[in-house]
């Protein structure tokens, strides 16, 4: 009897004698996808995996099953159920051949036989022994899909429970901690909607809808995760409030309509009375106006002791407050773990990597014999003016100083040492040193296709963002290396080939300076 047969004429049978699928609330999910597959590179990738049985009751997923034949031993799947579980954050797991059942507790370690698969009520209550309200209500409400085959990760998933019975427990400060390029926005708009749709307020008695601030450090991390939160349909037209200064300034005072509002710090930040004295303008709403905030990329100051956005989320201190971040602790953001404390999920680099959702890279060190230079007048000057004997640094090219036969000596080397259509990001010193290597390289190339090197920063517009999401496109070979200056390593970009480079760097090993190194993702770095 072979896997299948014994799952349709032994297994299956026992779960529905013990309940599942039976009782209402409860649901029994076949293979249900965890991984991707991590990406081997030319359009192929590892096998992904799935569990056999995922178990869940009142909207919480409990326990994972691994089936093996009827003629294998029954223990065989032990290995990969607690794998499953450790990744999706489950305390039960089991593994069973059809004849005999082997039951594993993640949390206290005892595992043994057992004759029959619990009940749900039985597995809830082993679950939470003590009742909570407010994780019942949480749990209840679905995540919210988006249609077009969108649906959440199972580490997004993990992460929305996790925050959500952080808020049920009374903690009133969390933090994810997620690598960039892991959907933090969508893990953000899950857990406002389940806030949402279950009334939850600083009053905690549901009678209005709570409001919810989305704080960021950029405008276009703001209009992102704007934009993101529609896309979900999900929230009624008024409900999104995207306050900006210019608005504040016509109308001469803050929104306070709405129920999920995105801003930035400096926007909180500014504002001045009639005599042009500043006066922030979120002193215009009472420390208790917003019941939630979420910090997006928290690490980069919010939560510091020196700074001054840490006056913001002071003054509205009674409000439950909610940090991401995609930096691992380190003694240069201490203080954010400090004032969150330690996360309530953590979703790794490594991880995202091996379960095929971000793309791998290496690292090679680029060494060229011109890091440094003093000018003697025997040099040709081109544009400016330099003093004779004057000292530059490696940090002074493409900055104060640009010599371009040392850029297309890199070019050349760099582009050596690739597959000339493996996805490559470029990142350079400014725009300017972008456009150049750009050229440089579109010179330099072996590929007849004239959009093979294009560069995207902030002088890029739309016709930017539009070669950014060709770049993106696994279907797409072109462009095949996109220039950049620092753009894409703030978390402004998210996808396939996005993400914060230099957060990854570090989470790998002790890397402060990127300079001179290529990072080869079936992507690089160059600077």
């Amino acid at each position: 009897m072979n896997e299948a047969e014994t799952r349709a004429e032994h297994i299956d049978p026992a779960l529905a004698k013990a309940g599942w699928g039976v009782v209402p609330g409860s649901r029994i999910r076949r293979e249900f996808p965890i991984t991707a597959g991590r990406i081997l590179g030319k359009g192929k990738r590892d096998k992904a995996l799935s569990a056999d049985y995922l178990l869940e009751y009142k909207g919480v997923r409990l326990a994972v099953i691994e089936a093996k034949a009827w003629d294998k031993y029954y223990t065989e799947g032990v290995g990969q159920a607690k794998d499953y579980a450790t990744r999706l954050g489950l305390r039960f797991a089991y593994a069973t051949n059809g004849q005999k059942i082997y039951a594993i507790d993640m949390e206290n370690g005892q595992e043994g036989d057992i004759a029959v698969f619990p009940t749900p009520d039985e597995l809830w209550q082993a679950r939470f022994p003590l009742a909570n309200s407010w994780r019942d209500i949480f749990a209840a409400e679905p995540f919210k899909e988006k249609g077009g085959g969108w649906s959440l990760r199972y580490y997004q998933a993990a992460a929305v429970t996790r925050a959500t019975e952080a808020v049920a427990n009374g903690k009133n400060r969390s933090l994810l901690t997620l690598a960039t390029g892991t959907g933090k926005t969508s893990i953000a708009f899950q857990i406002a909607w389940k806030l949402f749709q279950a009334r939850w307020t600083l009053q905690k008695n549901g009678q209005r809808r709570p409001r919810i601030l989305f704080l960021a450090d950029r405008n276009i991390l703001a209009d992102q995760a704007y934009n993101d939160f529609a896309s979900f349909m999900a929230f009624p037209e008024d409900a999104l409030v995207r306050i900006r200064p210019k608005e504040i300034q016509k109308k001469g005072y803050v929104p306070k309509n709405g129920s999920v509002f995105f801003t930035i710090f400096q926007t909180f930040m500014s504002g001045t009375d009639a005599e042009g004295n500043p006066v922030p303008y979120f002193g215009e709403y009472p420390p208790d106006f917003f019941d939630c905030i979420i910090i997006d990329e928290c690490h980069r100051g919010g939560a510091k002791d020196e700074s001054a956005w840490r006056a913001i989320l002071e003054y509205f201190s009674p409000a439950l407050q909610i940090g991401l971040t995609a930096t691992p602790k380190r003694d240069v953001n201490a203080d954010t773990y400090a004032y969150f404390g330690e996360p309530v999920y953590v979703y790794s680099l490594k991880s995202g990597i091996n379960d095929g959702f971000l793309t791998p890279f290496k690292l090679r060190r680029i060494v060229t014999t011109l890091d440094d230079y003093t000018y003697v007048p025997d040099d040709i000057v081109l544009e400016g003016e330099v003093e004779r004997g004057q000292y530059f640094r490696e940090s002074d090219f493409n900055v104060t100083v640009e010599i371009r036969e040392r850029e297309e000596f890199r070019v050349k080397q760099f582009l050596s040492e690739i597959q000339p259509l493996e996805k490559t990001l470029v990142f350079c010193a400014n725009q300017r040193h972008a456009l150049l290597i750009r050229d440089i390289i579109n010179q330099q190339k072996s590929v007849k296709e004239p959009d093979y090197c294009v560069r995207v920063t902030a002088d890029d517009g739309e016709l930017g963002e539009e070669f950014l999401r060709k770049f993106q496109d696994n279907e797409k070979s072109i462009p095949a290396i996109l220039t950049t200056s620092h753009k894409l390593s703030t978390g402004v970009i998210k996808g396939k080939y996005g993400g914060s480079i230099t957060d990854g760097l570090a989470e790998l090993g002790d890397i402060s300076n990127v300079r001179g190194l290529f990072v080869e993702m079936q992507q690089w770095l160059y600077r």
